[in-house]
């Protein structure tokens, strides 16, 4: 068989992206929604580290938990999927996502995070989330 190179790039060009999706699902299956006491924890260890901090520690927190990189901001479908079920994980993605680029400051990456997690959760979704960290069994 005599192919092209035109024939051969797509056909390198197929094997990486199925690399990619790959490398990218598996790397996504690793990731776990985080449990109460996990967040607890994680949140103790990085007052520690950042000496409490407000913005320090929640960036410390949120990327502990899978939910923060410095390149993209918060990680919109993985907080969707924390919060599944309020059933409303694609209004919930379009907020993280318009806070991200609203509030994005590269060079400050802990005001980065502090300004767009106040920017999120300023309605509808800071009541989800101090209820996800209230203490089991705690009534309104």
């Amino acid at each position: 068989m005599n192919y092209s190179k035109l024939d051969y790039i797509r056909w390198m060009s197929c094997i990486l992206l199925l690399l990619l999706v790959a490398i990218t699902t598996e790397a996504a299956s690793l990731w776990q929604l985080p449990k109460q006491e996990q967040v607890y924890k994680d949140l103790g260890s990085c007052r520690q580290a950042t000496q409490d901090k407000e913005a320090a520690t929640l960036r410390c927190l949120v990327k502990s938990l899978g939910l923060w990189t410095d390149e993209s901001g918060y990680q919109a479908r993985r907080i969707a999927k924390i919060f599944a079920g309020h059933n409303q994980m694609e209004e919930l993605m379009l907020v993280v996502n318009y806070c991200n680029r609203r509030e994005e400051r590269r060079n400050q990456p802990d005001e980065w995070a502090l300004r767009a997690y106040r920017c999120a959760t300023s309605g509808r979704f800071g009541h989800w989330v101090r209820d996800f960290m209230k203490p089991k069994g705690e009534v309104n």
